[in-house]
């Protein structure tokens, strides 16, 4: 069985840290180049590349390591950075608690279009000059770490802000019309946590709209004009996550995963994934655990 190597802490010496940053090159030395296991954390991770080479792999979607770039890791996703040479910029890691402490109220985070829980994670493409601007935020942020001012916390949770609200504006560029946009948000988060609860029971997205007090076509036009996609793919999205998970880091069969995932029969399950992913679960097994060529 391949375990998925499970990080809670921020920092392994500490529990009480709940807030660090690091500059990608440092990192880098510390493993000397080697890539880690694929992992997933409890906390959120922003990687704001400068230079790179390699890929990243998260949630199972490979993603070329280029410069310029930004990447969103939410908690639970599994991700792997496997690098051809030293990468240059920033690994930002926080929890909900760093948050908490510092009075970022959940929805702020809810309501970012840049952490995803499942699903396509590509990153944020940057020029220079927007590149620029966010490492300012990252360079104050290690300068407040390194020092022993009062308030550092408070400091870093205000820089991270700042770049998260930055960011976020970014990714909304070119949106005709951002007000209309953000009218469903209230929904989509809604639907999304309906779908984390009942992925393995509901299947249709008229189980979701009856939950959610809306018409399937309602629903399904929300969420289409927020994510690209339909509710019906949203839910086929993480019910083929989790059985990639399950595929891939634990010791069922497929037929058991099938019945775990509420498929009542096997042969269900596996033309589902098949017709998802293009291949069948032994294959797709088969083809992770093959090494990644940088």
């Amino acid at each position: 069985m391949h375990d998925i190597k499970t990080y809670t802490q921020i920092d392994h010496q500490s529990e009480d840290i709940s807030f660090r940053i690091s500059r990608m090159e440092d990192i880098w030395e510390v493993r000397g180049g080697k890539a880690d296991d694929p992992h997933r954390h409890d906390y959120y991770t922003v990687l704001l590349v400068k230079h790179a080479n390699g890929k990243h792999v998260v949630d199972f979607f490979s993603y070329d390591l280029q410069p310029l770039q930004l990447f969103f890791i939410s908690p639970g996703q599994v991700h792997q950075v496997i690098e051809s040479e030293r990468s240059v910029g920033y690994a930002i890691l926080f929890s909900s608690q760093f948050l908490v402490e510092n009075n970022i109220p959940p929805y702020f985070i809810e309501d970012l279009a840049l952490f995803r829980d499942y699903g396509d994670t590509p990153p944020l493409s940057l020029n220079a000059v927007e590149f620029q601007e966010l490492s300012l935020f990252a360079e104050a942020m290690l300068k407040a770490v390194e020092s022993d001012l009062k308030f550092k916390d408070q400091a870093n949770s205000a820089y991270l802000k700042l770049l998260l609200i930055r960011s976020n504006n970014l990714c909304t560029l070119g949106i005709e019309n951002p007000q209309k946009q953000e009218a469903g948000n209230t929904l989509l988060k809604n639907f999304k946590e309906l779908v984390n609860v009942q992925y393995m029971n509901w299947k249709q997205t008229s189980d979701y709209a009856a939950a959610l007090n809306v018409t399937p076509d309602h629903l399904n036009r929300v969420v289409k004009s927020l994510v690209g996609k339909t509710a019906k793919e949203i839910v086929q999205s993480r019910i083929t996550l989790a059985a990639k998970r399950l595929i891939c880091f634990s010791e069922l069969s497929t037929k058991e995963i099938g019945y775990r995932l509420g498929f009542s029969e096997p042969a269900n399950f596996s033309a589902f994934f098949k017709n998802e992913t293009g291949l069948s679960p032994s294959a797709f097994k088969e083809k992770q655990f093959k090494p990644v060529k940088v």
